[in-house]
Order: C-alpha cells, then structure tokens, then sequence
C-alpha cells in the first residue's frame, strides 16, 4: 500500500476514490479524450423566438462562484435565477486572498462590514518566498487572509434570495438555444427564458468546452496538498517556496500557510498536457514523500485533517469570447487567470465590479450580441505577458533537461523585485504585471544576468519570444491609453450610447490590461 493510499484511506469519505476520479479527467484530458457535446445551438430563423414571456433577465450557471455576480446584478435590480447542479454550500477549505482585494464585496452591498470580518476564518503575517541560492524575502498583506467558504457563500446566498432572486438548487444544466431576443436554457427538466446566460461552471464547462472545440490545454498547473494538524506553532506563510531540483520532467514549488483546523501546505507544478505526464496519484506521492523535508517534521507525527488536490487547465487564447450571441463566460470558464495561478476566487473578485457594471450597461441598452459581449472578455496584455514566465518555469517533454534552472532563474529575479521595491514585487506576487516594474525587472535581470537571460531564448522558443515582445508593446500601449483615457470621456458626449458602452469597454480593457487595477 503506498504512503497515498495509506493516508486518504483513513479520511472520512471515500476521498482516495475522488483523487482517482480527477486523476482519470487529467488522464482524459491529457490523451485528447475530454467529451465534447453541442450544449448551445442557434435558431434556425429570425421570428422563430417563443411566445412564452422572459422568466428573468439573466440566468447564471454554476453557483459556487456565480453567486457573487448573481448577488451583485439582483441588488442592482437585475432579475437573476442562479442554476447549481448540487446544493449551492462552500467546502471546508480557506480560500486565501489579500484583504485590500475584498473591499469590493463591501462596496457592491453583497456583505457588510462585520459580516466580512465574520468571514475571516485566519489571518497570518508574514509570508516567505524562498529559492535555493538566495535570500528569503519575507512581505506582509499578501494572500494572508483566509475566507470561510461556508460562511461567505451563505451569506451572499441570503442575500441574493432577501434580495428577490431565485436559486435552483440540484438542477443540472443541459442545453441552451439562442433567438434573436432570448435565451432559452434547458436546466433539469424544465426551460428558462433570459436575456442573457452567464456560464460560471469552471474550466470544463460544456459550453466552454464546446467553443474550444475540445482542445488541449497550453499549460497546466497541477495541485496536490492537505490540512494537517501536528505541526509546532507558526503563524508566517510561504507563498513561493522550492528546494530541490528539477525532477519528473518539472520543477516543483510549494505553499503553506495557517488554516483553522491546522496547517495547509500545496505542492504545485507547471506543465503541459502531454500524455506522457504523470498522475495525481503518483504527484501525492511525491509530497508525501518531500512533505516531511519541506516542515521538518516526520509523517507519523501529524493527523491529516483533509486532501486538497486538482489541476488548472490555461489556455493562450484566454479569456474565451464564445461565438454565440447572449452567453458571456465569466470565472475559470472565461480563463480569466493567468497561467502562473490557480485561478478561481481570486480572479473572480479582481473582476467582479468591471464585470457587474459592464453586464448591467449591455442589459440596459441591449448590447447583448457576441461582438457587444466579447467586450466584456478582452485581451489582456497584462496576463498574456506572463506566458513567458510560465514557459521558463516548464520544460517540454521532449527535452532532455532546462537550460536555465528555474530556480536558479527566479532567485535572481526575485532578488531584484525586492531591491525595486514592493511597488514592483508586491504586484507580481498577486498574479498582477504592471509595465514600470516588469521593464525595472527586465533591464536589471538583463544586466545582471546576461548568460541565463540568453539561455532562456531557445529553453522557450523563438515563437514564444516573439508573441511575448507584441504582448509587451501591448502592455506599454495599454499602460498609455489607461492614463490618458479616462480624461478624454468629457470630451465624447456626442457619441450615442451603444458608442459610449464601448468606449467604457475599452477603457476597462486599458485599466485591467495594463494591471493598474492594482492599488498597494
């Protein structure tokens, strides 16, 4: 029996058999054998819309994370039904986040005050990031508050129905069909009649699915990790933290920090799809077998709590715009994270007020074509610049080994965001790239480390390098237009509203594509 089968065996629920059953997805998607099905289609003629009235105007599927939006349209006077193909609850499992971040669910009226501070379950400072060969860095305010699930998403669960929406719970999506003034949203076994579907049903999504037709990820991050009590006392964090050597095709990395019940430590990677990768189950292996050396701390000393693990498909032609009228993909659907992060909450709350506004202003004027929605999902050259970083950080299967160690790579470059300053470290560790503090960091690594800079060119490929340099342009451009945008709205009256809905789009694609949406 292995150390794996050993542990989770002696979790409550058969948790052994839920890591085997997201290995065998990661398998599917790996082998190109991820099922595709044509859950959207598109009525064949114009007049050929149903009779039957709206049953609301907007329809969101998937509830873990499609509630926030859900509560922030309904308390705009927006009618929302939210579709949950389970019981609509948060798992027992911090979601880590950076308190300036969670502002917005108090501005928006989905919590108060004190309920947000209720929602707090831990709080640690500070946190390390850590590479062989160089100094710890220690920051503070970074991911070091951890959210109660439960207690978050019931109550904006309460709030969202206080607020007159409607929830439906254990009701599966099934299809939807678009008509020239509607959607129609099959969802267990009854019809839903909206102005527009939002699809918040994660990374694999039919719909999503559908649109890439099926397609392989770019890059995968993989996650394994658990809660375990046993550990001595210690209330800092680790956000970023590697000590061995590249091994299995990849670089392993590490994150812990203090959770209610105990201590959480992950044990992620970078990758690929190939079919050649290894499993879940073995990646468990590994950090069971690493985990003691990583805590000091022998296995038999500590009473494992829960198993954390599961993988983060990315893809570069993100975030998705699905060629259909009335459906906006919003969350992991959208493929709205970067390639370097786990995607999810974080990224969810980073857009949620760009995306409540924007969504109520196409449902006020109508703007509800693909073209008009695709607005709502731009280009960001803020994350597409950070594919870079992601290649460097993986190694392609046929290759023999990196050229340029990872950890070698980011112990220089995180020693030189630290001497620029947090107003250029601190952005980075938030999955956030800001032109100033990558071009400091570019020259700098440049001069400091010409040799590996240049071994890095054919480890990421000269196609890589190339699409890179547009994103960077792009990301200087968006830099400009985001300070000198705002100022030219006085001066546009005369455009009509639909004109003034795009102009608002684009200056949201300039804000959040240059990263100034980040406020230290």
């Amino acid at each position: 029996m292995s150390k794996t089968e050993e542990i989770l065996s002696q979790l409550p629920g058969d948790v052994l058999g839920g890591l085997r059953k997201v290995d065998g997805l990661w398998s599917s998607l790996r082998s190109g054998k991820i099922p595709v099905s044509s859950v959207v289609t598109v009525a064949d003629r114009e007049g050929s819309s149903p009779h039957q009235p709206l049953d609301t105007d907007v329809v969101i599927c998937g509830g873990t994370l499609g509630i926030m939006m859900a509560c922030a349209l309904q308390l705009r006077g927006i009618q929302v039904t939210v579709v949950e193909r389970g019981i609509l609850r948060g798992r027992i499992q911090e979601w880590n986040i950076s308190r300036r971040e969670l502002g917005v669910l108090v501005e928006l009226g989905l919590l108060t005050p004190e309920q947000l501070e209720e929602a707090i379950a831990t709080e640690y400072n500070p946190a390390r990031v850590s590479f062989p060969g160089g100094d710890d860095i220690w920051v503070n305010d970074i991911l070091n508050i951890g959210i109660d699930p439960v207690f978050l998403l019931e109550s904006l669960k309460q709030r969202f129905l206080a607020a007159g929406g409607t929830l439906l719970e254990q009701t599966p999506f099934q299809g939807a069909t678009i008509y020239p003034d509607r959607v129609m949203v099959k969802v267990g076994d009854r019809y839903l009649n909206a102005r527009l579907l939002l699809d918040a049903m994660g990374h694999f999504s039919p719909m999503s699915q559908q649109a890439r037709a099926g397609a392989k990820p770019d890059a995968v991050c993989l996650v394994v990790g658990s809660v375990a009590q046993g550990y001595p006392k210690n209330d800092t964090g680790d956000l970023f933290v590697s000590f061995t050597l590249p091994i299995n095709h990849c670089q392993y990395f590490w994150e812990a920090f203090p959770a209610k019940d105990g201590r959480t430590t992950y044990l992620f990677t970078y990758l690929d799809a190939h079919p050649d990768r290894f499993s879940l189950e073995f990646f468990y292996e590994e950090y069971l077998r690493l985990l003691p050396e990583y805590q000091n701390i022998s296995l038999d000393k500590l009473t494992f709590q829960r198993a954390l693990f599961g993988f983060f498909p990315c893809y570069q032609n993100s975030p998705l715009k699905l060629p259909f009228d009335r459906i906006l993909p919003i969350g992991d659907s959208s493929g709205s994270q970067s390639p370097l992060s786990f995607g999810g909450f974080g990224a969810m709350i980073r857009h949620l007020k760009r995306l409540t506004l924007g969504i109520e202003e196409a449902l006020t004027l109508d703007t509800l074509k693909q073209k008009e929605l695709a607005l709502l999902q731009p280009y960001q050259p803020s994350l597409s610049v950070t594919w870079l970083f992601q290649r460097s950080m993986s190694l392609k299967m046929e290759s023999k080994d990196f050229l340029v160690p990872p950890n070698d790579l980011l112990s220089g470059v995180f020693a030189i965001m630290e001497e620029a300053g947090d107003e250029v470290l601190y952005p980075f560790l938030q999955d956030v790239v800001q032109f100033p503090g990558l071009t400091q960091t570019l020259l700098k690594t440049w001069i400091k480390q010409p040799i590996s800079v240049l071994k890095i060119i054919p480890q990421v490929g000269l196609s890589t390098l190339f699409n890179w340099t547009l994103h960077y342009q792009n990301l200087a451009s968006y830099t400009f237009l985001d300070l000198v945008g705002k100022s030219l709205e006085r001066y546009l009256k005369f455009l009509s509203p639909e004109q003034l809905y795009t102009y608002h789009r684009w200056l949201d694609s300039w804000h959040y594509g240059s990263g100034r949406d980040y406020h230290s």
